[in-house]
């Protein structure tokens, strides 16, 4: 039955050239915070908020209302481009430069981001019809970008107020990150003072400050911490405590690490996280696959039917959600051309670039196609069922398969795996826009074309926002600047499984070990515990991830997390409808002032 809202415009040009800018905007933010910690931003709700605030302004000068499904194509087009860097430029991208010194062009790099992420698309174009409409899989991000889009629509004023605490926030990060950039001196020096007054540790001569504690004034990271919640929050503050406070100054009375210069201010990030790494990246492998074992059991365990069909003839799926038969959206498909030509034209590409760019020999390059379509099938059931993306385990999953068909080639490993990775996770982000379109009752066929232009603005301005930031990786890369801790672990496991561990000094093997197993045995303890006994164990990731980052930012994304979780106690109602726009503006303001700092910065050096 057709409803009022079906004859409403959809892809609309300035619905699409919308979601381009604002997708110009937030992919910069997510490149940065990807380099800076390893973590990305799901940018829907930010980007359905903004462009309601927008044309709802242009509403009062003769502008056409904006409807719900122009916003739906406009956040389409606008996450998709702020998630490319499941394409690789936190990854493996900066890991190839960093192990051969291979360095991309911007015009090259962005037709690989592009062709590998287009691939992702294909792949999300096959699994639509199975995912969404025969299984009816959650797809939890997915419905609540839906439901938020409803609610926008529904309660107007509060969307302009969570627009302006969102802006807010954005503008007093951005202020703080210019100051502490253009402004040295002001902030910086007098936290690094309170934490050196530390005094020694473990026996050792290192400060507080030497082993990298300290108070950093980054509301990027106190938004993060306020979005990952108070688990994870802890968990990285204990991470922090065991890895640089206790482990260490272990490492440094044994000679296992390399101490800086003899500055009680200084940070000897630099030295120190060259042996942490291996127990950090060892706790996050073993409990990413671990997590995705299980969560592959949970996916394709036999189960209850996921919908139920009511007196009148309505589709109730998990999530709550009614979708009708008959509802636009859902008949209508997406016609087999499109995956075939899709197939040919961007899996076609994503071979061609793997043989002209990187030298990789035409099977292996071949091969990653069809194991991408495994890993996306298994990605977007993972995602379709828990709404947690396991792209850090399909990494290390796809490195080891082209492993086996390729060994002893660096290059291979990483941009074949890059492919297969890339692919799966691009997919398992496109299958949540497309839930929402669902959702919305949006032509899938539009959000297929705002996905391509999404991409293609992701790829042209997120490979610029790479290189602008990270003009030389070998040097600026893994430092305490830019921890970037996914770059620390695809570089570690490639450099592994090409020489073997016994490239490994025998005490950091002796810390993987135990790391691997401390992680295996509190991961599986925490899925087969219930949900009130999980609420209080660690997570092994935030705890791994502690380990190759600055102590100083855990502590300050742990602060976030409690500022949150007090705020929750104290002003519920206020922190369910603020607390998310207030974090997603620290993270934008600060990442793209950092992004316009140094811009500014090149600009006045040439």
């Amino acid at each position: 039955m057709e409803k009022p809202e079906d004859s409403l415009p959809q892809l609309t040009l300035r619905a699409l050239l919308t979601g381009i800018v604002i997708g110009a905007l937030l992919t910069p933010a997510n490149i940065y915070s990807g380099l800076r910690i390893g973590w990305s931003f799901n940018m829907s709700i930010n980007a359905c908020l903004l462009s309601y605030a927008i044309w709802k302004l242009f509403e009062a000068f003769g502008a056409s209302p904006w409807g719900q499904k122009e916003n739906t194509i406009n956040q389409t087009t606008a996450s998709s481009a702020a998630s490319i860097i499941s394409g690789g430029l936190v990854a493996p991208i900066p890991a190839l430069t960093m192990i051969t010194g291979q360095q991309l062009s911007w015009l090259v790099m962005s037709v690989w981001v592009f062709a590998v992420s287009a691939t992702g698309i294909v792949v999300a174009v096959a699994l639509r019809r199975q995912m969404l409409i025969r299984e009816k899989l959650a797809f939890p991000a997915g419905v609540a970008t839906a439901e938020t889009i409803r609610e926008i629509y529904a309660k107007g004023k509060e969307a302009f107020q969570r627009v302006a605490v969102l802006l807010s926030a954005g503008v007093a990060a951005a202020a703080l990150e210019l100051m502490k950039r253009l402004g040295p001196g002001v902030w910086t020096p007098t936290l690094t003072q309170i934490a050196a007054r530390g005094g020694a540790m473990g026996g050792s001569t290192a400060t507080l400050s030497n082993l990298s504690f300290g108070l950093d004034p980054s509301l990027l990271m106190i938004g993060f911490g306020a979005i990952i919640g108070i688990r994870a929050g802890v968990s990285l503050l204990i991470g922090a405590i065991i890895g640089w406070g206790v482990l260490a100054p272990i490492a440094l009375q044994h000679g296992w690490m390399t101490p800086g210069v003899t500055d009680p201010t200084a940070s000897w990030f630099g030295g120190l996280v060259e042996w942490l790494l291996w127990p950090g990246v060892t706790m996050m492998v073993v409990s990413s696959l671990t997590s995705f074992g299980f969560s592959i059991w949970q996916a394709y365990r036999p189960k209850e039917p996921q919908s139920a069909e009511t007196d009148d003839g309505v589709i109730v799926d998990d999530a709550g959600a009614q979708i009708e038969e008959d509802a636009p959206g859902v008949q209508e498909g997406i016609p087999a051309l499109w995956f075939w030509g899709g197939l040919l034209v961007f899996g076609g590409a994503a071979v061609v670039a793997q043989v002209t760019i990187f030298h990789i020999a035409v099977l292996p390059a071949l091969l990653a196609i069809p194991i991408s379509f495994v890993l996306g099938v298994v990605a977007a059931r993972v995602v379709g069922e828990t709404g947690i993306p396991p792209i850090g385990a399909l990494g290390k999953v796809s490195q080891v398969a082209f492993t086996v068909i390729a060994p002893a080639n660096v290059t291979a490993n990483l941009m074949t795996a890059n492919v297969a990775g890339g692919t799966a996770g691009q997919c398992s982000d496109l299958l949540n826009d497309l839930k929402t379109g669902l959702l919305v009752r949006v032509n899938p066929r539009s959000q297929i074309i705002a996905q391509v232009f999404g991409i293609l603005t992701g790829s042209l301005v997120g490979c610029a926002t790479y290189m602008l930031l990270i003009p030389n990786p070998q040097e600026m890369l893994i430092t305490e600047e830019w921890p970037a801790p996914a770059v620390a672990t695809w570089k570690a496991v490639a450099e592994v499984l090409q020489d073997g561990l016994s490239t490994i000094p025998m005490h950091a093997r002796w810390a993987m070990l135990i790391a691997a197993v401390l992680a295996l045995v509190i991961e599986i303890f925490s899925r087969l515990s219930p949900p009130k006994v999980q609420r209080w164990l660690p997570s092994i990731p935030a705890i791994g991830l502690a380990f190759v980052i600055p102590a100083s930012l855990s502590i300050s994304m742990f602060l976030g997390a409690l500022i949150a979780w007090l705020a929750s106690k104290w002003v519920p109602n206020l922190a369910a409808r603020f607390t998310l726009s207030i974090a997603a503006g620290f993270v934008a303001g600060e990442s793209l002032a950092g992004v316009g700092a140094v811009l500014w910065q090149f600009m006045m050096q040439s």
